[in-house]
């Protein structure tokens, strides 16, 4: 695809859009926040479990280097 046929594409999608209303706007806004919090809450989870973990397997191996609560984070968001 050209840069002219790209120009002429983005230029025929902003023609077909338009200003969102007030009440609108805010919903997309509720919306983004509550999708905002959802992942926080479920990043939070993740890491307080890799925590836990860590702190059972340091009790269980004291001398353990074990894993981090960012090596289990992303092992766990793997998961998801």
């Amino acid at each position: 695809m050209g840069i002219g046929k790209m120009l002429a594409a983005t230029w025929r999608t902003l023609k077909l859009t338009r200003k969102s209303d007030r009440e609108e706007f805010f919903l997309y806004m509720k919306l983004v926040f509550l999708g905002f919090g959802i992942v926080g809450v479920i990043g939070f989870i993740i890491y307080f479990i890799a925590s836990e973990i860590e702190l059972i397997a340091g009790v269980a191996n004291a001398n353990a280097s074990g894993a981090t609560p960012a090596i289990l984070f992303h092992l766990l968001s793997g998961l998801l």
